[in-house]
């Protein structure tokens, strides 16, 4: 993923409608906009919006049965972004055990000067 794709996505699942649309979805499978607007505490209005925004990201993908339009999750897109999020969360895994093992190094050489000035404070 390139970090325009990425910020692109992260952008679109930071609202907190559009991911519960979206998780509606994944358990659900394809649903009218009329029909998520029954299950969300928001407007057809407003589920249409996100639906059209999670459609740009490639998230959501669009097809007419009869007159009605379906939704449904792109599935190779979402398992995309999946390893995408899993990947940031590795980098930032690597660098919390990095900050870590520098606040132990820095907490160990701190007690052992305050031992070492305990020791030379008794023998004075």
């Amino acid at each position: 993923m390139t970090t325009q794709v990425d910020d692109e996505l992260w952008s679109v699942i930071t609202d907190p409608s559009r991911r519960q649309v979206l998780d509606i979805l994944i358990t659900r499978g394809e649903a009218s906009a009329w029909w998520l607007a029954g299950q969300v505490p928001f407007s057809r209005q407003a589920v249409s919006k996100h639906l059209v925004v999670l459609e740009g990201a490639g998230l959501v993908s669009r097809r007419k049965q009869g007159r009605e339009v379906l939704f449904g999750v792109d599935a190779d897109r979402l398992h995309h972004a999946t390893r995408a999020m899993a990947e940031l969360a590795a980098q930032w895994d690597r660098r919390l055990d990095t900050i870590k093992r520098l606040a132990e190094k820095t907490h160990a050489a701190t007690r052992t000067q305050a031992t070492t000035r305990k020791r030379k404070g008794r023998q004075s």
